[in-house]
């Protein structure tokens, strides 16, 4: 006999993994019961740490994140793990890679590992992302670890989700290196170079460290080496993450929520500027080749215009 809505809402709260999973599901598909879900959330959330790892593909961020969820779970912390793949083209869902690599927590009922496809998102998240992190901290999940597709600098959105930032870069990467640093560079916590035993791994951390002191004192990131392989260095990475974490998560719901409202926002701008009659369009466009306007004062005129529309 299937569960009543109350009974798997409670199992959720309390921490159940299968019900957890249900859950995510609804809210992934928008189903009918999502907006039951969302009021049972309501003063559960912001207990949990969340910490994003991204980097340029191969830096080894899966395997990193597999040995830091162990050292998490050694100091007695239930943990979430979010792995935002890419999409297949057949289905449009996870490839589930990094579901593949954390089959050693498999059996562990304190680790819960939820992949979801990114579906095109060039941030390298899925627009149900937030959500899903959301799940999980009102279902009593210590800390969260989000984990990005890895597709370089367009990355930055992870600034919008995280507590923690952590920018994983490889040993010699060269042009890699460079890439990040215009990008997702600027929105780190803490830099890290895995693969610590290579022998380029210590100009590596040279290398981010001068490119680290460019920002402001106040804000520049520590930079770490680490060995996921071994484990070496994988402690002093959860030091840091759990420091920074802590000064953070009390103001994180509400942080997280102006980033949504500003985000629903801008793709609701978006729609209605798609639909934006072309009349209009070519008005003000007639009024940029005739001096008329600027490009400023005409996209102000334009947004009026679009934003007047009814919901």
């Amino acid at each position: 006999m299937a569960s009543s809505a109350p009974d798997w809402i409670d199992a959720w709260l309390a921490g159940d993994r299968r019900a957890l999973s249900r859950v995510i599901t609804i809210i992934e598909n928008d189903g009918p019961e999502s907006a039951r879900i969302v009021r049972a959330m309501q003063g559960r959330l912001g207990r949990a740490i969340s910490v994003g790892f991204t980097g340029p593909p191969g830096a080894g961020k899966s395997t990193l994140v597999n040995v830091f969820v162990g050292e998490q779970r050694k100091r007695g912390l239930r943990v979430g793990v979010l792995a935002v793949d890419p999409s297949s083209p057949v289905s449009g869902g996870a490839i589930l890679g990094d579901r593949i690599r954390m089959t050693r927590h498999a059996d562990d009922d304190g680790v819960f590992v939820r992949s979801l496809a990114s579906r095109g998102h060039l941030g390298g998240l899925s627009r149900s992302a937030v959500r899903v992190m959301d799940c999980m901290d009102a279902g009593g999940w210590d800390m969260i670890v989000l984990e990005t597709v890895g597709a370089g600098q367009s990355e930055v959105e992870i600034a919008d989700i995280a507590d923690v930032k952590v920018v994983v870069a490889a040993p010699g990467l060269g042009d890699d290196v460079q890439a990040i640093k215009a990008g997702i560079l600027e929105i780190a916590d803490i830099l890290l170079v895995n693969k610590g035993d290579h022998p380029l791994a210590s100009q590596t951390v040279r290398h981010l460290k001068t490119m680290a002191n460019m920002r402001p004192v106040e804000t520049r990131p520590p930079v770490l080496k680490a060995t996921a392989i071994t484990g070496e260095g994988v402690q002093a990475l959860a030091d840091a993450v759990t420091e920074l974490g802590q000064s953070r998560r009390v103001a994180a719901p509400l942080a997280r929520a102006r980033r949504l409202v500003r985000r629903a926002a801008l793709d609701l701008a978006s729609a209605r500027l798609a639909r934006a009659d072309q009349a209009d369009m070519d008005r003000l466009a007639k009024s940029l080749t005739t001096g008329e306007k600027s490009v400023e004062k005409a996209a102000e005129e334009l947004l009026r215009l679009v934003l007047k529309e009814k919901s």
